[in-house]
């Protein structure tokens, strides 16, 4: 199973969890995030660094004009838009560099996410399920949502699980039986503060999963 860590503020730690073998990095470009990367990695420690990992660039609700001077500086892999972006930009940009589309899943809106996957099925590598939050932006850290909802869609995309999983959540993980599960999304209940990983839990999750 794939480990994908977001909201890394360290170059030590990127550096870190390349070492210990993780899949995917998150480095968060939206300035109203407290775990925004801008003035704490230099895009010039990531270009002239060797990283096996794949690193994530975590937008929200930003133009293609913006992301893509991004992506080039820091030698983007991935960008994950999380917000409210159109089709129109995600296809604009999986030209370039790989896409992760978040839903943000609601009670009883089943049927509107379910057409909405459709609609950007053919524009985006990947989809990210997260849960809601009205600020659009901060639910992986803050609340979860009903994982038993995703056996209701007819997708065939390789997906992200997230929301505020931790490490209480690995036995439920490992019962999740869906063919396109392709990587578990951590974050906030990894931290020993905000921003900063606490990588020997987050190994010791890796270890225990199953899949």
């Amino acid at each position: 199973m794939n480990i994908k860590v977001c909201g890394i503020t360290q170059f030590k730690q990127l550096q870190q969890l390349d070492a210990l073998g993780i899949d995917f990095a998150g480095l968060i470009f939206f300035e109203g995030s407290p775990r925004c990367v801008k003035g704490k990695i230099a895009a010039r420690e990531i270009v002239d660094a060797d990283f096996d990992l794949k690193k994530v660039g975590v937008f929200a609700n930003a133009d293609y004009d913006t992301i893509m001077p991004i992506v080039d500086a820091y030698n983007l892999d991935c960008v994950q838009l999380h917000s409210n972006e159109s089709t129109k930009l995600c296809k604009a940009l999986s030209k370039e560099v790989e896409v992760i589309k978040t839903f943000h899943f609601q009670e009883n809106e089943n049927a509107e996410i379910e057409n909405k996957l459709q609609l950007y099925d053919d524009v985006c590598d990947y989809f990210l399920f997260d849960a809601f939050n009205k600020d659009g932006l901060s639910a992986a850290l803050e609340s979860s949502f009903d994982w038993n909802q995703l056996s209701n869609f007819t997708f065939e995309k390789p997906f992200f699980l997230g929301g505020e999983i931790g490490f209480a959540d690995i036995n439920k993980i490992n019962l999740v039986n869906h063919p396109d599960l392709f990587a578990i999304d951590l974050n906030s209940k990894f931290e020993i503060s905000t921003g900063v990983k606490d990588l020997v839990s987050v190994m010791q999750f890796k270890k225990n999963l199953i899949r």
